[in-house]
């Protein structure tokens, strides 16, 4: 787990590998952690790991959604969803989370904190599988496929991170 601190912010991410076999009720498990840390205005978002380029993708995305919140021109409702749409690059909740969105079945997965108790991540643990924070490390081939990222464009920012970083800043100008 990382633990990161932005606009007064305190971010938790981690990679796991889990198993889910029924999605209502993991969300239904994760909104009670939530409701349990209202009090430090916890947020927590799980997000397929396959699209994630690293954590400093996320934490781009992080201090995107919390700017956006900030200036009241988010996208979503909910700071968990904005984050998840501000990782992908998409304008559209519907795209963010089809290339984001977790579901059942086997999968990795990269979760987000905002603002939640240090033991948020240790309760994720036991709800969501194994510690795993390689499954945050991008998978080159699949991030291309995913994002349409040519190799062009790879060599240009530097790495696949930096590409889908960029691509996260420039959303916000977009929006």
């Amino acid at each position: 787990m990382s633990k990161f601190n932005i606009i007064d912010h305190n971010i938790q991410i981690a990679g796991f590998n889990s198993e889910i076999d029924d999605l209502t009720e993991l969300m239904n498990l994760i909104n009670v952690l939530v409701d349990e840390n209202q009090s430090e205005g916890c947020a927590i978002q799980l997000l397929k790991a396959e699209g994630i380029a690293g954590k400093k993708h996320v934490l781009q995305a992080v201090s995107q959604a919390l700017i956006a919140f900030k200036r009241k021109d988010n996208v979503a409702q909910d700071l968990g969803l904005e984050i998840c749409v501000r990782a992908s690059a998409q304008r559209q909740i519907s795209r963010a989370l089809n290339i984001l969105g977790i579901e059942e079945g086997k999968i990795d997965i990269c979760a987000v904190t905002v603002d939640c108790d240090e033991k948020v991540m240790q309760q994720l643990n036991a709800i969501i599988g194994t510690k795993n924070n390689k499954v945050l490390d991008p998978n080159i081939d699949v991030l291309k496929k995913l994002y349409k990222i040519s190799n062009e464009e790879i060599k240009s920012a530097g790495t696949i991170e930096r590409v889908l970083i960029e691509r996260t800043a420039l959303l916000s100008l977009e929006l």
